[in-house]
């Protein structure tokens, strides 16, 4: 019962979301250019990394996180295949804040993970084991969507929810039980780390 009322208002919300922002599914040619690049790293791109790709906040932890974020963005196009949804979209057309215009076209480009049935099911099941919040169109969609399709990582700045170590073994837990890919969740900067170690 409590399945079906979830998938019910995930439908609708996906509904209502893709009539507000005019958008059909992604054009042919992105899903050509997506199945070429499967070779690649899978990343989830999170809404904190648009966000803070255009932060404007002055102290030196947000101006860090900015300047950490710009510079995996500049380098994340050549090495990995970038993802996001339309949760994505949503929250930041929520939101009130500056740049928000720019960290909507920031992420436009990027391939779109469908939302699919089963995604409502995870997210109930993550919500009822106090995974994450019972909001089930924030981090546990998030979640969900990066771990039912694949995806290699799931890029944030979330790291009370997210990226946290202290979470993580309860994620794999919760994804085994499912039998779900276990995408690890990391900042820019831990990126940015792996990648130094490669060249190094």
């Amino acid at each position: 019962m409590v399945v079906s009322r979830l998938v019910l208002l995930l439908e609708r919300w996906l509904e209502k979301l893709l009539l507000k922002l005019q958008l059909v599914r992604s054009p042919s040619h992105r899903l050509q250019i997506y199945q070429l690049q499967l070779m690649k790293s899978k990343v989830y791109v999170e809404t904190s990394i648009p966000s803070f790709y255009y932060e404007v906040r002055t102290d030196p932890d947000m101006v860090a996180r900015r300047e950490w974020t710009k510079e995996w963005w500049s380098k994340a196009r050549d090495r990995y295949l970038l993802t996001t949804s339309v949760a994505v979209l949503d929250e930041l057309n929520r939101g009130n804040f500056p740049g928000k215009n720019e960290a909507v076209n920031l992420i436009s480009n990027l391939f779109f993970l469908p939302i699919e049935t089963e995604i409502a099911e995870i997210v109930n099941f993550y919500i009822q084991q106090h995974l994450m919040p019972s909001d089930p169109v924030g981090d546990a969609l998030h979640l969900a969507l990066a771990s039912y399709h694949k995806c290699d990582f799931l890029l944030t700045w979330n790291c009370r929810h997210l990226a946290n170590a202290n979470k993580f073994g309860h994620i794999c837990r919760l994804n085994v039980m499912l039998g779900l890919y276990v995408p690890t969740m990391v900042t820019p900067l831990e990126l940015i780390g792996a990648e130094s170690d490669e060249e190094g």
